[in-house]
């Protein structure tokens, strides 16, 4: 398992509603984050590639994929930078790679 419920749980305060809120947010949004910041990196789009990284941050953060965001948090700043965009691409099979692996084991360990 690569994800933490740790400081969601911290959050949540025993409040399961949350919980399941903020997975599902989860499994709405960043699968569709994670596809656009594909094609901003085919498109060689450094604005989008920072907007993206800068979004998806957050939502890995709080499920404890502390290696995933320190990944999403190098291209992030590479996107803002303007960095060399093989750098920023180089790095984005391991961002796919965790959020599908997490995508799949959230959706059997809840359920939907």
């Amino acid at each position: 398992m690569i994800y933490s419920l740790d400081k969601i749980n911290e959050m949540a305060e025993g409040d399961e509603d949350f919980i399941n809120s903020v997975i599902s947010v989860f499994l709405e949004e960043v699968p569709v984050d994670l596809e656009a910041l594909e094609v901003a990196l085919i498109d060689k789009n450094y604005d989008q590639v920072y907007k993206l990284a800068h979004k998806i941050k957050p939502n890995v953060d709080l499920l404890g994929m502390e290696q995933t965001r320190a990944v999403a948090l190098e291209m992030e700043t590479l996107g803002k930078n303007e960095a060399n965009m093989e750098d920023i691409e180089k790095l984005f099979p391991a961002l796919k790679t965790d959020i599908h692996q997490v995508v799949a084991e959230l959706k059997k360990d809840f359920s939907l």
